[in-house]
């Protein structure tokens, strides 16, 4: 009866799960091909993973407790298990910054001014910023260069787009001399940093593994017991057991979130960033050496 159970509550959340994918417009199939709000689209999967976890842990074993913490399974198990997507899309985009940031050098080279460059290489810039640049271009026919630089830089949102943005605001308004040298040293400077990253994810591709190995031999232990020796988690049926299973999940999920948090590489914090009401952001532009 418990297999039987089991059964029924991962059909009831598979269902729940293809239902909430129906109405939110995402691909189970291909869940990267999504909207151009991976956020949005990311916690939202999430929780459809979370919903459909709860319902089949509470349907087979009837522990509220336990929907509770595999509700907390499914809301972080993309994160923990996920593997270097993230990181590997920041260090294309670090790439695309320098990359730009080189054609425009090149573009300037040949007698062109900075809105013309920044036109020019709109069609053709990285693919990991295209979208951003042709917006830009398209911003620079009713606005001033500095404030359409800023948010394009608010749109890359990447440390190392800031300091390009800088250096073409610098210019833009004070007219910055050798600004193609500057470029190229910024570029140059990108590059060696992606270089940097992908040592560093190389080191903690071996975390990455060692986590993924111990959520799943955690996860085999308890689907193994819940399905073939039920007798021996009978003691999680009572009041007192429940406490105990909270106190157990508890443990697990701080030491799967410490796991997690060191697969995580650290970000850097921006310097440009879009005003809000009621605040001044300083200009810092004037800190970088022409």
């Amino acid at each position: 009866m418990t297999a039987v159970a089991t059964l029924c509550g991962a059909g009831v959340g598979l269902g729940l799960v293809i239902i909430w994918a129906g109405l939110r417009g995402v691909d189970l199939a291909h869940p990267t091909r999504v909207s151009a709000r991976p956020k949005v689209e990311r916690a939202n999967l999430r929780i459809g993973l979370a919903i459909g976890d709860a319902v089949i842990v509470g349907a087979a074993t009837g522990w509220p407790v336990g929907a509770v913490l595999a509700a907390l399974a499914g809301w972080g198990a993309p994160g923990l298990l996920g593997g270097t997507r993230g990181a590997s899309a920041a260090v294309g985009r670090i790439e695309a910054i320098a990359g730009w940031a080189e054609m425009l050098r090149d573009t300037m080279a040949g007698a062109a001014g900075l809105e013309q460059a920044i036109v020019a290489t709109a069609p053709v810039a990285p693919l990991p910023i295209r979208a951003e640049v042709a917006t830009l271009a398209v911003r620079l026919e009713g606005e001033r260069l500095a404030p359409a630089l800023r948010a394009f830089a608010d749109e890359v949102a990447d440390p190392t787009c800031d300091l390009v943005v800088a250096a073409l605001v610098l210019a833009a308004e004070h007219q910055a001399q050798r600004l193609g040298e500057l470029l190229g040293s910024l570029a140059q400077a990108a590059r060696d940093q992606a270089t940097m990253r992908l040592r560093v994810e190389a080191g903690r591709a071996r975390t990455r593994t060692s986590v993924k190995v111990i959520v799943g031999a955690t996860g085999g232990l308890v689907l193994g017991l819940a399905v073939l020796n039920r007798g021996y988690l009978a003691p999680y049926d009572s009041a007192v057991g429940q406490l105990v299973l909270l106190l157990v999940g508890a443990v697990f999920t701080v030491s799967f979130v410490w796991l997690a948090k060191m697969t995580r590489p650290s970000t850097t914090e921006r310097f440009l960033t879009v005003a809000r009401p009621g605040f001044v952001i300083p200009d810092r532009t004037s800190e970088i050496p022409t």
